[in-house]
């Protein structure tokens, strides 16, 4: 369901007939512009979408005959329509508002082009309708790669996350992160806005990154690029010292690379997991740092091999 009132502030709609309905039945992130139902053909109708009227549409509607225009919407608003969106700032002729004030149907007016709404419109349909989970951690933004920070309660993870905040990088979410599948293959995750911008210290209490640090140390959202396990070190245990084998983590279906990080007295964990961000953005453009080392000493060998066989 979508919040009629969070769909108007999200983009910034200025409400032009109003409704008693405050939510809508919508199913998937895609408008209808309807020009063909204008012509009076609806054989196919997707009158379940929010109703995108643009240039071509109103062209269409100031040109007809008055009692034609009134008689036409009167057919169209018999449809049950969640809303209607007029666009580039115009002016919605009498017959439609009136038409939609009788079915109890929400008319909006945007500035917006046609084109940038619908963008803009989409892509937040497709936010609040995407799959959601919430997993404790701290989500942090490292040079732009979204790395969520898990592990038990008392780990280190707030203070590893202070510490990149200190230098320079952005807090996310701390403790409660809100992740949701925008696509098949990307997560984003975001803080509940109650306790947005803030952080909890064990000893210290809570503070808030946003007035401490200032703006440019927070980020509404981030896409999850990597998740960084961290867990007290463990004698003994063999942990990846070269990087070779990718290891991931499925959260709603997508597969994440992850990697484990051992936390012990010692360790700077900020400039650990700033490492792991920046090597995970060359691996992206394909540069591995553990296969080029693997490559090379491959090379070495044949090479000792062939000259052995030569003698």
């Amino acid at each position: 369901m979508i919040q009629a009132a969070d769909f108007a502030k999200a983009l910034q709609l200025t409400e032009l007939s109003p409704s008693t309905r405050t939510e809508w039945d919508i199913r998937t992130a895609d408008l209808n512009r309807p020009g063909m139902q204008f012509c009076g053909f609806y054989e196919y109708f997707a009158f379940e979408r929010p109703q995108v009227i643009g240039k071509v549409e109103m062209t269409y509607l100031e040109n007809l005959p008055v009692e034609q225009r009134r008689s036409m919407l009167e057919k169209y608003f018999s449809f049950d329509i969640p809303c209607v969106i007029v666009c580039r700032g115009m002016r919605a002729p009498d017959e439609l508002l009136e038409a939609a004030a009788r079915r109890n149907i929400a008319v909006y007016q945007t500035s917006m082009l046609t084109t940038k709404f619908t963008f803009a419109a989409i892509t937040y349909l497709n936010r609040r309708l995407a799959p959601q989970v919430t997993r404790h951690g701290v989500l942090v933004s490292v040079d732009g790669v979204g790395v969520l920070l898990t592990g038990e309660s008392g780990v280190g993870k707030s203070e590893a996350a202070l510490e990149l905040i200190r230098r320079g990088h952005q807090l996310v979410a701390d403790d409660v992160v809100d992740i949701c599948k925008v696509s098949d293959n990307r997560l984003v995750g975001e803080c509940p806005e109650m306790v947005r911008h803030f952080m909890e210290i064990r000893g210290i209490g809570i503070i808030d990154i946003r007035t401490m640090y200032g703006v440019s140390a927070v980020a509404q959202s981030r896409s999850i690029d990597l998740v960084m396990n961290m867990e007290p070190w463990v004698q003994g245990k063999a942990y990846d010292r070269l990087g070779l084998h990718e290891e991931y983590t499925t959260i709603l279906g997508v597969k994440v690379p992850s990697q484990t990080l051992p936390v012990r007295p010692g360790r700077n964990l900020a400039i650990i997991i700033e490492v792991a961000a920046r090597n995970l953005s060359l691996k992206r453009i394909g540069y591995s740092a553990a296969k080029e080392l693997d490559r090379r000493m491959q090379e070495m060998i044949m090479k000792r091999t062939g000259q052995g066989g030569e003698e």
